[in-house]
């Protein structure tokens, strides 16, 4: 058995859980915050056997998508002021995908 850790935006989370649900995994949502962009986004928990977890890979991929945003700074505050006062865009997306063995699960 594996668990899956998948780090995604907060926009892709709900067609992400929704897809993996409907395959029957077992799937736990957590709000956190990532460091990069100081931006809110989800961290799935996802239980799967083991031959399965390239099919729960396949519907992360497909339903993360990547973008462009808007990187905050500390000048962030009064943006658009004067017109180079723009904060750059930066891409992101995608998810970032941990994969761990697990030795027992056990349901109550």
């Amino acid at each position: 058995m594996k668990l899956i850790i998948a780090i995604i935006q907060n926009d892709d989370s709900m067609a992400v859980t929704s897809a993996l649900t409907r395959e029957k995994f077992y799937v736990t949502k957590l709000s956190t915050t990532g460091g990069f962009l100081l931006a809110g986004n989800t961290t799935l928990l996802i239980g799967s056997e083991d031959d399965q977890v390239g099919r729960a890979e396949e519907i992360i991929q497909k339903f993360s998508n990547a973008r462009n945003t808007l990187q905050p700074t500390k000048d962030s505050l009064g943006k658009g002021l004067r017109d180079n006062d723009v904060a750059p865009e930066v891409h992101v997306g995608g998810a970032t995908v941990f994969i761990l063995g697990v030795e027992s699960m056990k349901k109550y």
